[in-house]
């Protein structure tokens, strides 16, 4: 297992790293965001396991607390804001061709990356 990666909007670190997928944790601050973005090579599945969010899928908004799985299609515009006063952890199974993190086409985000 991979040591965490600080990120302005919170964290993550990388549980499993194959040929055929990436498993991530990912921890928001509260009130906090990663950017709104798409990949070309992978889609994603989340999980949640803490915490209260807002997830925006291609301009959809939906609710996500503990329990709820959310699959993100290839190319698909995604990112989930923290809504809640605690942290939001989420399980991230990525699955496609390839999991680099050069393949984030960033669509608006908070942090000016």
């Amino acid at each position: 297992m991979q040591e965490k990666t600080i990120k302005p909007w919170g964290s993550y670190q990388n549980l499993l790293d194959c040929l055929d997928c990436k498993v991530k944790k990912i921890i928001i601050s509260p009130s906090h965001r990663p950017s709104y973005q798409y990949h070309f090579k992978r889609e994603e599945i989340w999980v949640v396991v803490k915490g209260k969010g807002l997830v925006t899928i291609d301009d959809k908004e939906t609710l996500a607390t503990k329990g709820s799985v959310i699959k993100v299609p290839t190319k698909a515009k995604h990112r989930i804001q923290n809504i809640g006063d605690e942290d939001l952890i989420f399980i991230e199974v990525q699955l496609g061709t390839y999991f680099g993190e050069d393949d984030i086409i960033r669509v608006h985000d908070d942090y000016k990356r």
